[in-house]
């Protein structure tokens, strides 16, 4: 059980995380923010759901939880384009089982503590992520281009990629031959390291793509991920921290294919 200064500290540390949280769930930075307030607000008229759980984190995440589950989906009958195509695939999926996932992988809570997110138990939990991975990677399969300056990461993100059934289109060291590649070919997908070989911005050469080629899904790979979760400018919806696992990117490419809304970062 927290105390209060545990409770105050540990609800700082950890918004940054549920913000990051909700923007990959919903696939929209507005969105995903308003549901992480509301779950703050909740926690701070009662501080007890956070002392009573395992962490002031793990308690944070409940609550959000509780307030996504009895609201539903955020996404709006009338959207259009990519993320229409994404309510689609969203309502084909085995309940609670994309939560499960993220809170697994991209969130890196252990399987007692999604379990206590989601109000179930262990068995249920892992039984969710198994799922989730079998139905998110058979949904659907695309096109990714990787911008990654370090040749070893680049051959292991294009391995994975690979494996999942996507096919990759080229990778990039620098901006702009970042820029090059996908006006050569469109990918489905961009998968970006942030800090380039050149010391260009992966932000910036993502910035010149969606430019040129419109709304694309996205993924930022960081080994500072503080830096980009700061809650003081748009935030990439998909944001994985190096050093990652393979699950990680796994579970980020496969929410990255159903949502396309990764605003554009100032650099």
């Amino acid at each position: 059980m927290a105390n209060f200064e545990d409770f105050t500290s540990g609800v700082g540390a950890a918004l940054p995380y549920l913000r990051r949280y909700g923007r990959a769930l919903t696939g929209d930075q507005t969105t995903g923010d308003k549901y992480a307030a509301a779950a703050l607000e909740a926690l701070l008229t009662d501080r007890q759901i956070a002392l009573d759980a395992s962490s002031v984190k793990v308690g944070l995440f409940k609550v959000f939880h509780t307030i996504w589950k009895s609201s539903g989906s955020p996404i709006e009958d009338h959207e259009t384009g990519l993320r229409a195509q994404a309510q689609k695939h969203l309502s084909r999926l085995t309940e609670n089982t994309r939560e499960a996932l993220l809170l697994s992988t991209i969130e890196n809570f252990n399987l007692d503590e999604v379990a206590e997110i989601m109000m179930t138990d262990v068995d249920e939990a892992t039984h969710l992520v198994n799922v989730a991975r079998t139905e998110m990677e058979d949904a659907m399969a695309g096109s990714v281009m990787i911008i990654e300056d370090e040749a070893i990461i680049a051959m292991d993100l294009e391995s994975v990629v690979a494996d999942m059934g996507h096919r990759v289109t080229g990778i990039a060291r620098t901006r702009d031959e970042a820029v090059a590649l996908a006006k050569a070919e469109k990918p489905d997908l961009i998968l970006s390291d942030i800090q380039l070989a050149d010391n260009s911005s992966g932000i910036d050469a993502v910035h010149d793509i969606l430019g040129d080629l419109g709304d694309l899904p996205v993924i930022f790979i960081t080994a500072f991920p503080e830096r980009l979760l700061t809650g003081e400018r748009p935030e990439p919806a998909f944001l994985i921290s190096k050093p990652y696992s393979e699950a990680q990117v796994r579970s980020a490419v496969s929410q990255a294919m159903f949502f396309s809304s990764t605003r554009p970062l100032k650099a």
